[in-house]
C-alpha cells in the first residue's frame, strides 16, 4: 500500500483537529429520551406544555455535553477556541456551543506502512523498499496542540527519512544489513517526532526490491566467486600434495629399503582380488628382484600331476 493510499484513507476516516467532534456518547442519548419522555408525561398529566419544553431541553444538553472516551483515548477542549485540558477516558461533560473538542487521540501503539519506489542509493542503483513504522503518542496535548494532523506528519516524515536513508547506503548494506538501516530510521523519526509528543519505537525494513536485469548480474557474479574459490581451494590442495611427495622422495632416495618394501606394498594391494592383472616395468623388477618372488609364486601355485 503507498503512502497516497494510507493518507487519502486516514482523511476519510478522522477529522481535521480544528473541526468539533460530533460523536455521541450513549449515554447521552439515553438521557436525552428519558428526559424527553418524562417531559411529555408531565405535561399530559399537568396539561401544561412547560415541563415537555423543558424535559427536551434537558435533554438535548445532556445529549450535547455527555461524552465518552475509551481507555486509550485523549481528547482536548477547547472554551472559546482556547485550551481548557485533556478529558478521558471514561465519560466527561462540555459546555455546547462554549466548549469544543478536538479529534479523539489514540494512545496505543500503531503500524504505518511506507514504501520508497524508484529511489537511487549511494551507488546509483533504483531499488524499491517497504518498511513499517512503529509508534504511538505519549502526550496527548503536545499531539495536537504543536502539529495539525500528526499522521500525516509522520508518514510525510518516515517516508522522507526512507528516502534520505536509501541515498546514503550502498545496495549490499541494505540487502545484508536491514537491522541497522532500520535503526537509522528510528533514530531520525523519533528526533523529528518527539516534539510533537510522539516516539517511533522501532522501524522495520519489510523488502528490498532491486531490478530483475541486476538481480541476473548478481547471481551469475555470485557464482563466478564460488567457481573461483573452488579452483583455489583445488589448487592448495595440489600445492600440498604436491610438497607431502617430495618429502616422501627425499625419504626414499635415502633409504632404498624403505623403497623397496613400499614397492612391494603396492604390488600386494594391487594382485591380492582375485583375477587381476598388473603390468610391473622391467626396471622395477630388476631393481626389487621380482623376477624370482613371482617365479616363486607361479611354482608354488601350480598343481602337481
Amino acid at each position: 500500500m503507498s503512502v497516497r493510499t494510507i493518507l487519502k484513507k486516514t482523511e476519510g476516516e478522522a477529522m481535521k483537529p480544528n473541526q468539533m467532534d460530533m460523536r455521541l456518547s450513549s449515554v447521552g442519548v439515553t438521557l436525552c429520551v428519558i428526559c424527553t419522555a418524562a417531559g411529555a408525561a408531565m405535561s399530559a398529566l399537568l396539561g401544561n406544555p412547560l415541563p415537555g419544553l423543558a424535559g427536551v431541553l434537558a435533554g438535548v444538553y445532556l445529549l450535547f455535553s455527555l461524552r465518552i472516551a475509551d481507555q486509550w483515548e485523549k481528547v482536548a477542549v477547547l472554551r472559546f477556541g482556547k485550551y481548557a485540558g485533556l478529558r478521558g477516558p471514561g465519560l466527561f461533560n462540555m459546555i455546547p456551543v462554549v466548549d469544543r473538542l478536538s479529534r479523539y487521540v489514540d494512545q496505543r501503539v500503531q503500524v504505518a506502512s511506507v514504501s520508497a519506489e524508484s529511489t537511487l542509493t549511494r551507488d546509483t542503483v533504483p531499488v524499491n523498499v517497504d518498511a513499517i513504522v512503529f509508534w504511538m503518542v505519549w502526550n496527548a496535548e503536545k499531539s495536537i496542540l504543536e502539529v495539525q494532523d500528526y499522521t500525516q506528519a509522520i508518514m510525510m516524515s518516515a517516508q522522507t527519512a526512507l528516502r534520505e536513508s536509501i541515498g546514503r547506503h550502498e545496495l549490499h548494506q541494505m540487502v545484508a544489513d536491514r537491522e541497522t538501516l532500520g535503526r537509522e530510521l528510528q533514530k531520525i523519526l523519533d528526533e523529528k517526532t518527539n516534539p510533537w509528543g510522539i516516539t517511533v519505537q522501532s522501524v522495520e525494513i519489510r523488502d528490498v526490491q532491486i531490478p530483475g536485469g541486476l538481480q541476473d548480474a548478481m547471481s551469475r557474479e555470485a557464482q563466478a566467486e564460488r567457481e573461483r574459490r573452488a579452483r583455489v581451494i583445488l589448487g592448495q590442495a595440489e600445492t600440498e600434495i604436491a610438497e607431502k611427495f617430495a618429502l616422501a622422495a627425499t625419504t626414499y632416495q635415502n633409504n632404498p629399503v624403505a623403497m623397496h618394501l613400499r614397492a612391494m606394498n603396492m604390488l600386494y594391494e594391487a594382485i591380492k582380488e582375485r583375477g587381476s592383472m598388473v603390468i610391473v616395468p622391467s626396471s622395477a623388477v630388476e631393481t626389487m628382484g621380482l623376477g624370482g618372488m613371482l617365479g616363486t609364486a607361479s611354482m608354488g601355485g601350480a598343481k602337481v600331476p
